[in-house]
Order: C-alpha cells, then sequence, then structure tokens
C-alpha cells in the first residue's frame, strides 16, 4: 500500500486497532475485534472505517477502558457526544495529534473507536480458546470475534437498524446485508470446523438468530436463502 493511503484505509484501520489491543494487554485484558473490521480480515470485501473492539472483563466498565488508552497514548482522545444529556465520552483516535502540528483540516483523518464489554448489545462474553486470528496477506492477524457470532452480531445489527426510529440509522441495514451476505458464505464454505466450534455460545444467541433469519430472507436478501438452509434453517 502507497505510503501516501488515506487514514481511513484498511492498513490505518487496522494499526489504530493493533494499538488498542496492545495497550489493553499491558493491563492484562484480552480483546477481540468485531464488527467491519473483523468482517473485513474475515473477508468481506467492504473496508472499514471504524475500530469496534470488545474488551473480555467484568472488571472496568466501558469508559474506563476509554480511558486506559486515552492516558496510554495521546493520539486516542475523547469527545463529547452529541447528546448533552449522555452520560458517556466519544473515542477518537488520531495519528499525530499529542505532537500539535496538525491543523483543523486533519479532523477528516480521525477514526472513531468504539470500545464494548460483554452484554452490550447482546455481545457474547468470548473463552480465550475460541477467538479466532486469521489475516490476510500483508495485514495483521488480530484477535477477533469467532465467525459465527460475527454473523449473528451483523444480522443484528441489519435488525436494529431496520427496526431504527432514528432516520439515519435506517439506510444502514442496506450495508449490513451486504456484509451478511458475505460472512454467509464465508460460514458455508468452512462447513463443519465452524459449526464444531459453537460450543460456547448462548442458546439465546442461536434463538435470536433463528428468528431474524426468516425476516432477513424476506426482507434484506431473499438470495440467501439457499445458503441458511445450508447451515440447518428452515426458511
Amino acid at each position: 500500500m502507497s505510503p501516501t493511503a488515506p487514514l481511513q484505509s484498511e492498513t490505518r484501520i487496522l494499526d489504530i486497532a493493533k494499538e488498542a489491543i496492545t495497550i489493553f494487554s499491558t493491563y492484562g485484558l484480552q480483546s477481540c475485534l468485531m464488527g467491519s473490521a473483523a468482517s473485513f480480515l474475515y473477508g468481506v470485501d467492504r473496508t472499514p472505517n471504524d475500530v469496534d473492539l470488545v474488551v473480555l472483563t467484568a472488571t472496568y466498565t466501558q469508559e474506563e477502558l476509554k480511558r486506559l488508552l486515552v492516558a496510554a497514548s495521546s493520539d486516542f482522545y475523547l469527545v463529547n457526544p452529541r447528546s448533552w444529556a449522555a452520560t458517556y465520552k466519544v473515542l477518537w483516535h488520531q495519528k499525530g495529534r499529542g505532537g500539535g502540528v496538525l491543523g483543523h483540516s486533519s479532523y477528516a483523518h480521525r477514526c472513531k473507536v468504539d470500545i464494548l464489554v460483554p452484554g452490550v448489545m447482546n455481545i457474547p462474553s468470548v473463552p480465550t480458546a475460541r477467538i479466532e486470528r486469521p489475516g490476510l496477506p500483508g495485514l495483521p492477524k488480530l484477535p477477533m470475534m469467532p465467525l459465527v457470532a460475527q454473523l449473528f452480531l451483523k444480522l443484528q445489527a441489519w435488525s436494529d437498524h431496520r427496526a431504527s426510529s432514528r432516520p439515519h440509522e435506517v439506510p444502514k441495514q442496506y450495508t449490513d446485508a451486504r456484509d451478511v451476505d458475505q460472512l454467509l458464505v464465508i460460514v458455508v464454505q468452512r462447513g463443519s470446523a465452524v459449526k464444531k466450534g459453537t460450543g460456547w455460545m448462548p442458546a439465546e444467541m442461536f434463538e435470536a438468530a433463528r428468528e431474524r433469519v426468516g425476516r432477513y430472507v424476506v426482507h434484506g436478501s431473499p438470495s440467501s436463502r439457499a445458503d441458511w438452509r445450508a447451515l440447518g434453517y428452515r426458511v
């Protein structure tokens, strides 16, 4: 990749994720990628534009975890959210920000970093042994949400965006659907090897996915029916 590639390129996004993962590891905290960056590393052909990182802890809150990153690196910083009533901060990363040489226009080169913990947004607690580390040539092999869980969480995102009362959220369902379709094909291709690694997942996660698959085949992607059937869904 060219040295002048945009900051929001896949390489830069993954570098930011790696930096956060490394910082958390110094505190003895295991973390794993989910969201668009994880989908990309599994083979989805959409360039991620942010970092979604799950920290597998019940000791720290999300806000405490954000502050750990900010304390460790001046490239991470917190800003107030748009809602004045919100009780959380939004975490961003901007390379070189601490050096004081970046201008106002450089805001276009910053990256949003979402720090999550198990239980939030129905994210499961992943056993360390189940974390996957696939990688694309030339890119880092980062710890990631297991493939089937990643598929189910992306399916949940599609469902949530489709039902959202916020007009700006609803169109995201179409991007979600493209990601779901590609992840689904990858799961089918991996076949029994995937199914053997799902014993740790909560039963309610499978049940929620079963209900969403029916809606997805009707409203999201009718062409995905055969692939869901290949996974054992009656649709």
